[in-house]
């Protein structure tokens, strides 16, 4: 029989290969109001990977990802689904607009950057999982280099070695950084070492070597000093690599991406050599960087490097933003030349080819690709037909409505009426909004949108800002009501709304500042009505 701790089951997230495409979607649903279409497209895009994975391998490498074409306006989910889609993944993703391509052969950059950026994200995910795995056996080793510096200082040379200080300890691989030595006062040697006290006399260092069960001892008394914080404000002295590289200016015809490509950067370092400089430092600085250099040294960026690059071959999603500002055909003259150039680079990225990076070749055939646009001013039909071919599926989202406005401005769990209420709570004032001003609010936000340029759910910013603007100014100084008169008669011009306090049942006492319509109304009505206000202001 199963037993589920409280509180731990629903809050253990599922893996990837584990959640449904229903289960998807009510993971999206989370974050994103409305546009079932598009989180459905997503969901089952997602599930196909997985599906193929579970297959054969000379059938899975004829599947190819379905890559999704979303059209809608601005503010109307399309970036928020593909960035809670990454958080979910945990693939290799990448989100890039695609109008910094629209000079490429001029001063634009490369299309195959798009593929070298997701590789070095990759690297990044992968390195920080293997940091992860190891971290417990860096910090287990640079304790005990710490520990062992610490105890030849205080109790002398290892039996058998010759000469009262402690030896050159090796750091980070096959660099070598020289031993700390402690910088201690006549107090800390006196509590922190074997010392010879005469009466009257100050006490002295004794560095007498001691014997093998002497010395363990020592260093046991001495870590758990270390790991009771007790030898963090000790100052040791501690060589660290130099870091500062020769300046120079390489002069070459190639595009920057492709000398970053050749390597030259990572050259430099074995031509000049690790230079290395004493540095004073706090125990518990030099702890941290011994934990730093142990960790290079246990990490194998060979196995990081080879890791990424399967992931992003097999799993990476590339978010192409913006890919409206690329479409239309030549017109014979103007800036608009380049477009369709741009979309015939992205062409071959997007149907599956080999683009060489600094990390090996890595290959885009399964690589799910995820344009978006609003499309206000072209038609996804402007796109070259070979383009189009390659986003098969299309989804349509829908423009925003008041209850979705309504509903944007509570039930998401990082949803704009909880960030301002939080904000706040920092200053000691707990914000409430009644649910008629939650209302009015959003019905403000729809009839902008309709009176003006129809920007989706970013106009709920807009307006909230402008309903909290007196509150967030005003915030700290209305808890100062009680210093004096002078102070409430300048508040009182601010036209804030009233500061209750109530006491909890544990008998703390808070002040309640409640939004309703009428203040709603005051912040912004006059705004709305007036066009000419809403088009500058809001």
């Amino acid at each position: 029989m199963a037993i589920y701790l409280p509180g731990t089951a629903e809050d253990q997230p599922l893996a990837l290969d584990q959640m449904t495409p229903r289960e998807i979607v009510a993971e999206l649903d989370k974050y994103v109001v409305g546009q079932a279409a598009a989180k459905r497209a997503v969901a089952v895009a997602l599930r196909n990977r997985t599906r193929r994975q579970k297959l054969p391998p000379e059938l899975a490498e004829e599947i190819m990802p379905k890559n999704i074409l979303m059209i809608g306006s601005t503010g109307v989910g399309k970036t928020e689904i593909a960035r809670r889609l990454a958080k979910l993944t945990g693939s290799p993703f990448l989100k890039v607009e695609a109008s910094k391509f629209t000079e490429v052969g001029y001063v634009g950059r490369d299309v195959e950057s798009m593929v070298r950026d997701l590789v070095e994200n990759a690297i990044d995910m992968v390195r920080d999982e293997k940091l992860d795995d190891i971290e417990d056996r860096a910090e287990l080793a640079a304790e005990e280099k710490l520990i062992d510096l610490l105890a030849s200082q205080t109790m002398g040379p290892e039996p058998g070695t010759g000469g009262p200080a402690a030896p050159p300890v090796a750091v980070g691989g096959t660099t070598a950084t020289p031993s700390l030595v402690v910088v201690a006062s006549h107090t800390e040697a006196a509590a922190d070492a074997s010392v010879s006290e005469a009466p009257g006399k100050e006490p002295a260092l004794s560095l007498v070597p001691k014997s093998e069960a002497e010395r363990a001892r020592e260093k046991d008394r001495l870590r758990q000093q270390f790991r009771e914080g007790k030898l963090d404000d000790r100052m040791v002295e501690l060589d660290v690599r130099d870091r500062n590289m020769p300046q120079f200016e390489i002069v070459s015809s190639q595009a920057p991406e492709e000398i970053e490509q050749s390597g030259i950067k990572d050259m430099l370092p074995g031509i000049f050599g690790q230079r290395s400089r004493k540095r004073p430092m706090k125990v518990a600085d030099a702890f941290e960087y011994l934990i730093q250099e142990e960790e290079g040294r246990l990490l194998d960026m060979d196995q990081v490097t080879r890791v990424a690059i399967e992931r992003v071959e097999d799993s990476g999603i590339v978010f192409l933003d913006e890919i409206d500002k690329i479409a239309g055909r030549e017109g014979g003259h103007g800036p608009d030349i380049s477009r369709e150039g741009v979309q015939r680079d992205i062409l071959p990225i997007v149907e599956g080819t080999t683009v060489n990076t600094k990390y090996g070749n890595v290959s885009t055939d399964h690589i799910l690709f995820i344009a978006a646009g609003a499309f206000h001013v072209s038609k996804p039909s402007d796109l070259i037909p070979e383009l189009q071919g390659r986003f098969p599926i299309r989804v349509e989202l829908q423009a925003l409505t008041e209850a979705d406005f309504l509903r944007i401005l509570t039930e998401p769990r990082a949803s704009l009426v909880k960030q301002a209420v939080a904000l706040l709570e920092t200053e000691g004032l707990k914000l409430e909004f009644a649910p008629e001003a939650l209302s009015e609010m959003a019905a403000f936000a729809f009839r902008v949108n309709e009176q003006t340029e129809n920007i989706g759910a970013r106009r709920l910013h807009t307006i909230l800002e402008k309903v909290l603007d007196e509150i967030s100014f005003h915030a700290p100084d209305m808890l100062k009501r009680a210093e004096g008169a002078l102070l409430d008669a300048w508040l009182l011009d601010a036209k804030l709304p009233t500061v209750a306090e109530h006491t909890t049942d544990k008998g703390v006492v808070e002040r309640v500042v409640l939004v309703d319509r009428a203040y709603v109304q005051q912040q912004v009505a006059e705004i709305v009505k007036n066009q000419d206000l809403s088009r500058y202001i809001l």
